[in-house]
């Protein structure tokens, strides 16, 4: 009994001991890191009324109530000189580049925010509103085939957007307040590669061996204390659980839920990667959704009690357009014999083409393609590309760039299409070209494509990571 008694208070001892020891560790691990100021804000952005739904064709009607809201959300960020940078993210299919355009203006007009401290990332639901806008929507109006009427109240609903927005940035910048930043990282492996090679091509099922990212990038935001205020996460693949008549942020959506829930006074942001050539599998119904939604919240509870490697500064941010080619467009004789095609896209495509012909004389022949990159100190370079970009991209950058860790963001500034990798270009299917007959595009991009984007990356991120000279 004595020697119970006696094991009983040795184990209580190192508990004890341990425990101390960890929360010294905790303590020591806060005094080292820099401090930064943080804010947060959120908004809901689900549609007042019934509307169109954006990311499938094959919609007959418009939406029929919510499965939860849709959110807007923001992350402002001030390192120790002064440097802020703002991370946007909608719970939407994308986000044009006239939106970004108008915030971009006037953010800078009202809080000074330079254009290359903004990034704006969409979580790409597919249970979202079609978002179009007086020049532009994502897919273009060959897509959705929407009436006049339809037209008018996704255009309200675009300026509604926009206000929202400029005030929730304004509300994040407002919150900043003293933080801590640390980087950790997990896994969640409900996303798997589309890409299927067949006898007739490559079509869009479920491919096992195909490549994949499974890692879920975390930024954790502490007060001083070191208690969780805030956390940005990010995974690489299609929000396409669902195909349903509800508007719904997928699994992104729960996950982003789940985790606030489970952290009441925090705020969970979602950052959507380079998932263009990846979808959720199993998928198709609610359960699912949320099944996914609460792997990828598991993937981040589990990261968040790992240790994280601490974020100093500076904020150190680049934006930059790179001029992105197109094969050469179809002639008008072919787009003429399109245009009588029994595929409405195909008809729609080629007339949207035969349109821009007769009033400009010519198609255009390159793209605009938008490139961000933001460093923290030494510690962590975040990479923002436009459109659906297939994962090759992530793969490649993390493989290419040495030193800090690289979180590769896809749906970001500018969702146009897709973007394929030169091996996607040339295997050809959905994502290597075919989808352009969805967009105002002529067709897939030249072979340079991936050279093109890669080389800015690098040079951006050069420019990011070195020091400033005195």
């Amino acid at each position: 009994m004595l020697m119970t008694k006696t094991r009983r208070f040795f184990l209580l001892s190192i508990c004890l001991c341990t425990l101390v020891i960890l929360v010294d560790a905790r303590t020591a691990l806060a005094r080292t890191q820099e401090m930064f100021r943080a804010g947060v804000a959120s908004t809901i952005i689900t549609p007042a009324q019934s509307m169109w739904m954006a990311g499938y064709a094959a919609r007959t009607k418009p939406s029929e109530g919510k499965v939860h809201d849709l959110r807007a959300k923001a992350l402002a960020l001030e390192d120790s000189q002064g440097t802020r940078l703002v991370i946007v993210t909608v719970d939407l299919l994308g986000v044009s580049r006239s939106l970004r355009d108008w915030l971009e203006k006037q953010v800078h007009e009202r809080y000074k925010l330079h254009p290359e401290h903004l990034l704006i990332n969409a979580s790409h639901t597919h249970c979202g509103p079609v978002v179009k806008e007086r020049k532009d929507s994502i897919y273009g109006d060959n897509f959705y085939g929407l009436s006049p009427q339809q037209i008018q109240q996704s255009r309200q609903y675009v300026e509604t957007l926009q206000q929202k927005l400029l005030q929730l940035v304004g509300q994040a910048i407002e919150n900043l307040a003293p933080a801590r930043l640390a980087y950790t990282h997990a896994r969640a492996g409900f996303a798997m590669n589309r890409r299927l090679k067949t006898e007739r091509g490559y079509i869009n099922h479920p491919n096992p061996d195909g490549p994949v990212d499974h890692e879920v990038p975390i930024l954790r935001i502490d007060n001083p204390d070191g208690e969780l205020r805030a956390v940005l996460f990010g995974y690489a693949c299609h929000s396409t659980t669902l195909s349903f008549y509800k508007f719904c942020g997928d699994y992104a959506g729960f996950a982003q839920l789940y985790l606030e829930e489970a952290h009441p006074e925090v705020t969970a942001l979602f950052i959507a990667g380079c998932g263009g050539d990846q979808n959720p599998y199993p998928r198709r119904t609610l359960a699912l959704a949320q099944q996914h939604g609460r792997a990828l919240a598991n993937g981040v509870e589990t990261a968040l009690l790992s240790r994280a490697s601490p974020i100093r500064g500076p904020i150190r941010s680049a934006l930059e357009t790179v001029t992105l080619d197109f094969a050469e467009p179809p002639s008008r004789r072919q787009l003429e014999q399109q245009a009588k095609s029994s595929n409405k896209y195909e008809r729609r495509h080629a007339e949207v083409l035969l349109k821009e012909l007769e009033q400009t004389g010519k198609i255009r022949t390159t793209y605009p393609y938008l490139v961000q990159v933001v460093q923290f100190g030494s510690d962590l370079t975040m990479i923002a590309l436009a459109g659906e970009v297939v994962v090759d991209y992530s793969l490649r950058f993390k493989a290419e760039l040495p030193g800090s860790p690289v979180w590769v963001a896809a749906y970001s500034n500018d969702v146009f299409g897709y973007l394929p990798s030169l091996r996607v270009l040339r295997e050809g299917g959905y994502e290597g070209g075919d989808a352009m007959r969805y967009t105002p595009f002529p067709g897939p991009f030249a072979p340079s494509v991936e050279k093109r984007v890669v080389d800015m990356v690098h040079k951006l991120v050069d420019r990011v990571r070195a020091p400033k000279s005195n």
